[in-house]
């Protein structure tokens, strides 16, 4: 794994925007716009290395699954802050109803320098975003710059699989793919309307519209889009922990299709993927996992010895691109937060010549699909990270 410097194309911000990223630029608090997408730079990869990488993804993958069933058999949702019983028992039949519903993709973020054992930063099976400019833009980019070179990038094709292979567990009608309309930058909406070009390819029924525009038919108990349709399913990139706890909430659990002919929705990604978009996973993969390799130490009720050994992140249980992420350093006082927390051992991103990296790693279904790499000034990947493409030389 080495960083490069290069000269960026030409009219790139015009070409990636073409091609989907029509966030190619990030406004930091100054005012200042800066390259969210950034081909200033790329890290290339031997072949070697990235079929070490897909094997870790695939095993880390298979462990997540492992825990999440552990968390449903021993009863631990509460841990995971899902302190609903009603909740709790759907998400339960969700899991033992899992090969009957839709599910599609999920992106662990690795910490891996070149030389030592990748590992587990976090995982988000539910919501994640950067999707469209791993699968799309860095390989229109390779294609020009690197025409020899190979890349991490099975996504486009994977996914139109996965829906291919999936249809039959979908209910008649339209496939709806929904975003919230409070993405002002453009991202959730392009990720959204990504997946549902993949639905089209292969062969679905689809349409789009925001999750603020779905409407309740209180006469027929169901929900509805704009042309007062049912929606029998729909893909929406909004969390499970806000679609069950909005004002709808009521009508999400009381209208579920966990499968079996049960509900009137069925919404993807499923319910029990609440089990792998939740930081307390890390550390009941740590319990379960005790000395794994491709795991960091991770603990719910508190720093532990990682007080005295190494320093400790607090990560909210539901926090996303960063927010709420507090570093400690060795010998600091090991405060235990008021708001429930993973506490994890720290473990710095690699510097490559002062800039932190985190690697996305893609699953598709059960397989390893794609690599996304993301870049930051300070050591935590918040929202003002860069995307950088790669290649394997």
């Amino acid at each position: 794994m080495r960083r490069h410097t290069i000269e960026p194309r030409p009219g790139w911000q015009q070409i990636v925007e073409e091609q989907g990223c029509v966030y190619p630029l990030t406004r930091f608090p100054d005012g200042s716009l800066r390259p969210y997408w950034d081909e200033s730079a790329y890290y290339s990869f031997s072949l070697p290395e990235i079929e070490a990488l897909e094997e870790v993804v695939e095993e880390l993958h298979a462990m997540s699954l492992a825990a999440a069933g552990h968390i449903v058999a021993r009863d631990r949702f509460a841990e995971l802050g899902i302190t609903d019983p009603r909740l709790a028992a759907l998400v339960a039949e969700s899991w033992h109803r899992r090969a009957e519903l839709p599910s599609l993709y999920g992106r662990f973020d690795l910490r891996y320098d070149g030389t030592g054992p990748a590992t587990l930063l976090e995982y988000n099976a539910d919501t994640p975003t950067s999707l469209v400019e791993a699968a799309s833009p860095q390989w229109f980019w390779m294609e020009e710059r690197f025409p020899g070179a190979d890349q991490w990038n099975s996504l486009h094709e994977r996914l139109v699989d996965a829906w291919r292979r999936q249809a039959a567990l979908l209910p008649p009608g339209p496939l709806h793919f929904a975003h919230s309309a409070g993405d002002e930058l453009g991202e959730d909406l392009m990720t959204v309307a990504y997946l549902r070009e993949t639905a089209q390819q292969a062969g679905l029924e689809t349409e789009a519209l925001p999750v603020e525009r779905i409407g309740w038919d209180r006469i027929s108990g169901r929900f509805v889009d704009e042309k007062l349709r049912f929606i029998r399913s729909c893909f929406k990139l909004y969390p499970w922990e806000w679609l069950t706890t909005d004002r709808f909430g009521p009508h999400v659990l009381d209208t579920l299709d966990n499968g079996g002919g049960t509900g009137s929705t069925c919404w993807i990604e499923p319910a029990w993927k609440m089990l792998l978009s939740n930081k307390a996973l890390l550390a009941i993969l740590w319990e379960l996992n005790p000395g794994h390799p491709h795991l960091v130490p991770a603990y719910l009720d508190g720093p532990r010895e990682l007080a005295e050994r190494g320093g400790w992140a607090a990560k909210p249980l539901l926090g996303r691109e960063g927010a709420g992420v507090t570093l400690h350093p060795p010998g600091a006082d090991p405060v235990v937060r008021d708001e429930p927390c993973c506490y994890q051992a720290l473990a710095p991103l690699p510097d490559f010549d002062g800039n932190r990296v985190v690697l996305g790693a893609w699953v598709v279904e059960n397989e390893a699909a794609g690599l996304g790499i993301r870049e930051s000034a300070g050591p935590v990947t918040d929202g003002y990270a860069r995307f950088l493409p790669h290649v394997i030389l």
